[in-house]
């Protein structure tokens, strides 16, 4: 029988309570899922093809947003034999892309809807031992990446995150709510539940945002077998660094996600307004490849509505005290998988049933909890000193948790002026990856753009503040 270091219902109380980045370790050491490698997972799949995302390697001063990224549908048979170097007959869709000059990932793929023909296996991803009964690979989502593949720095608008990390090496670079305006937040491209940075982590440009130097890096790198906990709004960019990585992650859902859906659903109402009131001839491409479409001004409203009545019902029951137990049904759980990349999941704002769901899992009070065990079993993801470089990297290694090193090397460049969008294509090495061939530093541009306004609006302290005008006003 696995032993584990903490019972489920102290684990639980560990992750509802903490506010900082941790690793467990030896919690998920006898789960089946961790032999779910890219060739195990090949074989399940039987040949079935799921998307990539294909980035270029080269670090440039602009994120590589999804915008800007190609897309192929593959076999994982096909992305194995790329990723490992053999012979390129067998690349398949990977064909016409260089493995020295690209990255692929494989993001947020549903278990639930990967492995819709073999069930059985969702119960391979125990989620239990951390408190949480019920919730399994269902609710659940898979990211299979390359060397290389990242996803750009963001923070989530719901709950907190639990990472076990399966196959490779992943690191984090991960940064405190505190540190929102040091990262410049946009939310261009548009995506319901992210907001992202403007600035590339991996190679900052400290010209255009120098307020990034206040920021305070906690940086990771996640070994297979250990669990991260990536607290409430915490920024992350994460990035693999082994030839292949497999990565399982689940969404734990909070009270102040009733909030936050208020917040994204106004969010969202601005962004579609304003931006659909531009010529679509323009090319900015401002829309998420993972949103379907640009919801119309009616369905937006719709979406509020629903948000702010949730809201109001949970604060009703709140203060009735009837607040269900944190670990009911089945039902709750799917609804979480609503929350993000609605192209995977087909859950449009109208019926996604997540916006009604009631007050669960409250937060413990901070006097009623025993001080945070950390130790071997549960590694403190530490803040980076100013001194070292801005992508300086801490290692948890899963032998030796106190086992730590450092990586020098700040990169600096030539500001850039802007990024032309990369549409979603299969064509081989699409020259839209290419910057503007006469970028230079944009010293005359002095008319603002609607993006310019856009990010004044939709700034998070911005629509908290109108966010909490409203619920006032639906109060009264």
């Amino acid at each position: 029988e696995d032993v584990k270091p903490f019972t489920p219902e102290k684990t639980k109380e560990i992750v509802m309570s903490l506010e900082q980045p941790a690793v467990f370790c030896n919690m998920a050491g006898n789960w089946p899922a961790l032999h779910w490698n890219v060739k195990y997972l090949s074989a399940l799949l039987e040949g079935k093809t799921i998307q990539f995302r294909l980035g270029l390697k080269t670090v440039d001063l602009v994120p590589q947003f999804e915008t800007s990224c190609s897309y192929v549908e593959a076999t994982l048979e096909e992305f194995l034999a790329w990723s490992c170097g053999q012979p390129s007959c067998q690349f398949g869709a990977f064909s016409c892309y260089d493995y020295s000059k690209y990255w692929a990932y494989a993001d947020y793929k549903y278990v639930a809807r990967i492995f819709e023909d073999t069930p059985e296996i969702f119960q391979d991803v125990r989620w239990s031992d951390f408190g949480f009964p019920g919730r399994s690979g269902k609710e659940s989502t898979l990211w299979i990446g390359s060397e290389g593949a990242n996803t750009p720095c963001h923070l989530d608008s719901y709950g907190c995150n639990l990472v076990l990390q399966v196959q490779g090496r992943k690191r984090w670079h991960l940064f405190p709510p505190g540190d929102t305006s040091f990262l410049y937040p946009t939310r261009i491209p548009y995506e319901e539940s992210s907001i992202f940075s403007k600035v590339n982590i991996a190679n900052p440009d400290l010209k255009r945002f120098p307020e990034f130097r206040n920021s305070t890096a906690h940086v990771v790198t996640l070994s297979p077998g250990q669990v991260l906990l990536v607290p409430r709004h915490w920024w992350h960019y994460v990035e693999s660094i082994d030839p292949v990585t497999v990565s399982i992650n689940s969404w734990i859902e909070l009270d102040a996600d009733h909030e936050a859906r208020v917040e994204e659903a106004i969010t969202r109402m601005l962004v579609c307004a304003i931006k659909s009131a531009e010529n679509p001839s323009d090319g900015d491409l401002w829309l998420n490849p993972t949103e379907v479409e640009a919801t119309s001004h009616e369905i937006n409203l719709q979406y509020l509505n629903k948000a702010v009545s949730a809201y109001l019902r949970c604060q009703e029951t709140s203060v009735s005290g009837q607040a269900r137990s944190s670990s009911t049904g089945a039902k709750q759980r799917t609804n979480t998988s609503c929350k993000r990349k609605r192209r995977e999941v087909g859950c449009e704002p109208e019926s996604c049933t997540l916006l009604t769901q009631e007050c669960d899992f409250p937060t413990p009070k901070a006097e009623d909890l025993q001080k945070i065990p950390f130790g071997p079993h549960l590694i403190q993801v530490l803040p980076q000193s100013h001194k070292t470089s801005v992508m300086g990297a801490v290692a948890v290694e899963s032998d030796s948790g106190d086992l730590l090193h450092k990586n020098e090397g700040e990169h600096f460049g030539k500001l850039q002026c802007k990024r032309k969008g990369l549409l979603m294509s299969n064509d081989c090495e699409t020259a839209a990856h290419q910057m503007d061939s006469d970028c230079s530093p944009c010293t005359s541009q002095t008319a603002l753009s609607t993006n310019d306004l856009l990010d004044c609006l939709v700034n998070p302290r911005v629509i908290s503040l109108v966010a909490q005008l409203l619920l006032e006003r639906m109060r009264v």
